[in-house]
């Protein structure tokens, strides 16, 4: 059964990564930090595919990832090689993102999201060896990405993308699996709430002494990013009322959410491009971000073109899911209709019985 709960944190975290890039308010990172949030509930899930499936947990999980991701490829790679990028062998990458696949002037800031998918492949990979160690020594484990960051960050150390985002996200995947394991609902309430308040007070802290280029947003913060987000994520996972019931009693919003799930990631892979091609329009027509008006119509038409993606390619996901492919997912299956059965009297019987033959 699924936990409707996790799906309505997710389905916020999605919406929340699109008007970001839309509205670019840093804000945004502080109130909601969804990317840490996303990695959490990627534990989670990927904690419960081991427990249920072993190894070929890994092996599902691509299966679900990459299609989706193919099929941006297959659109946004030929546009590039056709407007300058060279063919190499790294263009393979785009059949693997294990590393950033190459992209050329105007590919790198559209296609900029899949670092989230890059490193979401890496963390699945190294799930199955990770988590019997978290079950074995959970605080040891816990700590060491974030140990890592703080060698980073310490010591201008300056390692590949991947290893680095395993110090700022890494850790929130773990707490993905506490939550799968019940750790954080075992834990004393009053321990968790001093714990999550501690955390917050010193990413906040963090945050207001290091600002970063863009002021107090968080994806330029990274320490002030991972105290702020364990934080949330503990508040979130831990402390709040996790029950989503009521969702039930909503059928609207209820098939909203299921929607949004079940095209999370063609959402995620296909809003930056539109993000930017309305961004070409309002330099044109003089749509400003910073009026209420321009914002409002630059996040109707980033929803618009979001979603004529999601139309065209997000069966994508229910075929990788081996599921029916739908063009609008969550709808009530249609029952047949139920045919009466009409009894057939035994040979050699009528209404009033039995027939009888004279002799």
């Amino acid at each position: 059964m699924r936990n409707r709960y996790i799906d309505l944190l997710r389905c916020a975290a999605i919406l929340r990564v699109v008007f970001y890039h839309t509205s670019t308010w840093a804000i945004l990172t502080i109130v909601f930090p969804a990317m840490s949030l996303m990695f959490a509930l990627g534990g989670t899930l990927m904690a419960a595919s081991l427990d249920a499936k072993g190894l070929a947990a890994v092996r599902s999980r691509f299966r679900r990832l990459l299609p989706s991701f193919w099929a941006l490829a297959a659109v946004f790679v030929p546009a590039m090689l056709v407007t300058g990028l060279a063919l190499e062998w790294r263009v393979l990458l785009w059949l693997l993102p294990l590393s950033d696949p190459p992209a050329n002037y105007w590919g790198a800031l559209v296609l900029s999201p899949i670092w989230y998918l890059r490193d979401f492949l890496w963390f699945v990979l190294v799930s199955p060896l990770v988590l019997p160690l978290f079950r074995r020594f959970p605080l040891p484990v816990l700590i060491a990405p974030y140990l890592l960051l703080a060698a980073m960050e310490f010591t201008g150390w300056l390692p590949g993308p991947v290893l680095a985002h395993v110090g700022l996200y890494f850790g929130a995947w773990l707490l993905g699996f506490a939550y799968h394991d019940g750790m954080l609902q075992r834990m004393s309430r009053r321990l968790l709430a001093v714990l999550t308040l501690v955390l917050a007070v010193a990413g906040g802290a963090w945050t207001i002494t290091h600002p970063g280029h863009r002021g107090y947003d968080l994806n330029d913060i990274p320490i002030g990013n991972a105290l702020w987000s364990t934080a949330f994520i503990l508040l979130v996972l831990g402390l709040l009322p996790q029950s989503a019931g009521w969702l039930a009693r909503h059928r609207l919003l209820d098939r909203v959410v299921t929607v949004l799930n079940r095209r999370a990631l063609t959402i995620y892979l296909w809003h930056m491009p539109a993000v930017i091609l309305v961004g070409v329009f309002a330099r044109w027509w003089g749509w400003s971000h910073v009026t209420v008006s321009g914002l409002t119509i630059r996040t109707v038409m980033v929803v618009l073109l979001t979603a004529v993606a999601v139309a065209a390619v997000g069966w994508v996901e229910d075929a990788a899911a081996r599921r029916r492919p739908q063009l609008l997912p969550g709808g009530r299956r249609r029952t047949p209709p139920v045919v009466p059965v009409v009894p057939v009297p035994r040979v050699g019987a009528t209404d009033a019985g039995p027939v009888t033959v004279d002799r």
